[in-house]
């Protein structure tokens, strides 16, 4: 989890405390209530921890009861609730039991005598301002309809369906019609390009690929079915290919020709483009889709029936195909959505993601497990303006707000005019992951966006557990950039090279897991060996998720970066996190990225790229100071070598920095797959970095 690293002296205080109203009105303090829990500790200790004067605690006990408070409903009753018999790395969760997360999250909401029947399941807007709305019912027709035109392709249980698709409502019912038919739902990410769509293709082997004509960003036309196409070609396997019209190309000679108005104002442009067609293997959504039967019997299947297929988003090595599970997937994401993020049932859900990222999917199934509301946004954060997010939250009265820190560092840039005139009053929960924050724009996002009383559910965890090791509780105080501590459930430590807590020392260290959990990957796609190697290698019986974490003196818990990008200056190590918050320190600096380069000397020296804020001059006696100011904080031998300026970092569309980009850069390799790349003119101004 690459990012800014902050100096636990420069967030020792208390920055947001909840207050007592708020506190009482959370899910997570009724459920503290309901098991006689007096404080966030106990809470912690009871439900990771076998106490020996409190029967109703640990691991298992809380993953049992959780079955039951939420409301999950499995349809055959499961034996026991884990067979850990062949260790924690092959623990099989809820054996015996059968359920189908399609019917958890759409079947039971749209019954005829369902609560939820006619409620909104999901807004979706458009780039160009264009909203639709689904409810429960109209969302139960269209996943029949998708599990029906599976099946008639042959499509069964175990098989792998392919989701490229744009992110548009229909995202989810092909999410719970795999679902539905025991498929395993492969999504990928909209944004990547051929190579790294081929790669996963190739990979999960699917018969069957949900893509779209294209989709909009930055106001302009994104042309998907000719890279996946493309991507069929060099991976092959897929043998039906069905399209969902959202350019408009399925009437005449498929080509794309529109008239569109916007937030942005009236516009007409004229965008000619052939679609590619195979006609014995592609479809229009309306023919395969549209036209099946809107009637399914949803399949009960073993809790350990495979869901998801989940791919690591490869910007930093070969992708990992991550295997969920139907009770994992199901469990873990509708535990954190409803403790940590408090959904409520008239909340509207909004997270920034795609469905190609675990994100998405986390979001959907959280959401829907109780019957709320997801928003779903298509396009550009800045489009047609900086403001498009704050107004998108004003109209829709949009509820939980999560985006990456560096979306929010972007934003920022911008100022805080754009702000004005939206009423953001109905945010009640804000959330963020993918990289560490600065403490400035966390400051930034709690103030400016969150009225400095909705709390920042800072998480981390990942693909591998669709959900979070580390997640602050919306009942908790928090210091800025802070994670809060374990999520609910999850036995998490920090441990040194032998594999030793350090946790209570306040050191710095390895972030692992000490037990299993039900959303835990069962192995990798590619088989038991790399799992084993990836995440259980390090230490006996422990996870190693490769990060650093801390606690500090009153135990909020904080990340440093990855552990295994350490830069080995003379033989001392530091992260590039640890360099990166020492620049981001100095006033002058917005962003920051280290990388290690060849030096004859020490055999790697430090090279930092900088983003400076609005108004600071790039001057060599700033350069100076910065390396001056790294020296001070973290040692004379990480000095920078060189501190080089550049208005911007290539970034993927999720947010993150794409640090290997630097690198190959700088070293002059083989920059590799940049489909997923948001900003490719970034890669153009690190070569004439100044």
């Amino acid at each position: 989890m690459p990012g800014t690293s902050p100096s636990l002296a420069d967030i020792d205080e208390i920055a947001h405390e909840p207050g007592q109203e708020f506190v009482e009105s959370t899910n997570v303090w009724q459920f503290m209530q309901e098991y006689g829990i007096d404080d966030y500790e106990e809470l912690i200790a009871r439900t990771t921890t076998d106490l020996e004067d409190e029967p109703d605690s640990g691991v298992d006990w809380f993953w049992d009861e959780l079955v039951d408070y939420l409301g999950i409903e499995f349809d055959e009753a499961y034996d026991e609730v884990r067979d850990d018999s062949e260790g924690p790395q092959f623990t099989d969760w809820y054996p015996g039991g059968e359920l189908n997360i399609a019917h958890n999250v759409v079947d039971r909401h749209a019954a005829v005598d369902a609560e939820r029947r006619n409620t909104v399941a999901t807004i979706w807007e458009g780039e160009h301002g264009d909203v639709r709305e689904i409810t429960y019912h109209e969302l139960h027709r269209q996943s029949n309809r998708v599990a029906n035109a599976l099946e008639e392709r042959g499509v069964g249980t175990g098989d792998t369906v392919g989701l490229y698709m744009p992110m548009v409502p229909e995202v989810v019912s092909i999410l719970y019609g795999c679902f539905k038919v025991g498929a395993i739902a492969v999504p990928i990410f909209s944004g990547f390009g051929v190579d790294a769509a081929a790669t996963r293709i190739a990979d999960a082997e699917p018969t069957v690929l949900f893509t779209g004509d294209g989709f909009y960003r930055r106001g302009d036309p994104v042309f998907l079915k000719s890279a996946a196409d493309e991507a069929i070609t060099a991976a092959g396997h897929v043998e039906h290919t069905i399209v969902f019209d959202r350019l408009g190309s399925s009437s005449g000679a498929r080509s794309v020709s529109e008239r569109r108005s916007g937030p942005g104002g009236s516009r007409e442009r004229t965008n000619e483009h052939e679609i590619p067609w195979t006609d014995d293997r592609d479809e229009w959504w309306a023919d395969a889709v549209g036209a099946a039967d809107d009637e399914y019997e949803t399949k009960s299947l073993a809790s350990d029936q495979e869901s998801m297929l989940l791919y690591s988003s490869g910007t930093t090595g070969k992708p990992k195909g991550i295997v969920h599970t139907h009770a994992g997937a199901l469990v873990q994401p509708a535990k954190e959505v409803h403790f940590g993020m408090d959904l409520k049932p008239s909340d509207r859900f909004f997270w920034v993601s795609d469905i190609g990222w675990m994100m998405g999917p986390w979001t959907v199934i959280g959401t829907h497990t109780f019957g709320g509301t997801v928003f779903m946004y298509e396009g550009a954060p800045d489009y047609p303006e900086p403001d498009r997010f704050w107004s998108m939250i004003d109209r829709h009265k949009l509820t939980q707000f999560g985006i990456s820190p560096t979306a929010i560092r972007a934003l920022r840039k911008h100022g805080d005019d754009w702000l004005e005139g939206h009423d953001l009053s109905s945010l009640r929960v804000l959330g963020s992951t993918g990289e560490p924050w600065d403490p400035e724009s966390w400051h930034w996002f709690h103030e400016n966006v969150g009225n400095g009383e909705a709390p920042i559910i800072n998480i981390s965890g990942g693909t591998e557990i669709c959900g979070c090791f580390l997640m602050p509780l919306p009942i908790q105080p928090l210091k800025p950039c802070t994670l809060g501590g374990p999520g609910l459930g999850m036995d998490i430590d920090i441990v040194d090279r032998e594999g030793n807590s350090v946790k209570a020392d306040t050191e710095r260290g390895y972030l692992v897991a000490r037990d299993s959990c039900p959303s835990m990957t069962k192995s990798l796609w590619s088989g038991d060996d790399r799992y084993l190697e990836e995440y259980w290698s390090t230490f006996d019986d422990l996870w190693d998720h490769g990060d650093w974490a801390q606690t500090d003196d009153d135990g909020f818990w904080f990340l440093h970066g990855r552990a295994d990008d350490a830069l080995n200056v003379a033989g001392r190590k530091v992260g590039p996190a640890e360099v990166e918050g020492a620049l981001i320190d100095h006033e002058a600096v917005t962003q920051a990225a280290a990388i290690g380069a060849p030096d004859d000397t020490t055999g790697t020296a430090v090279v930092a790229y900088v983003v400076l804020e609005d108004g600071s001059e790039e001057t060599d006696d700033l350069r100076e100071d910065l390396r001056a100011q790294v020296g001070e904080e973290l040692g004379k031998p990480f000095r920078p070598r060189e501190v080089l300026f550049v208005d911007e970092f290539p970034k993927t569309q999720s947010g993150k920095i794409i640090r290997r980009a630097i690198q190959a850069t700088y070293t002059g390799e083989d920059l590799g797959d940049m489909s997923s790349i948001e900003n490719p003119d970034a890669l153009a101004e690190l070569e004439d970095a100044r």
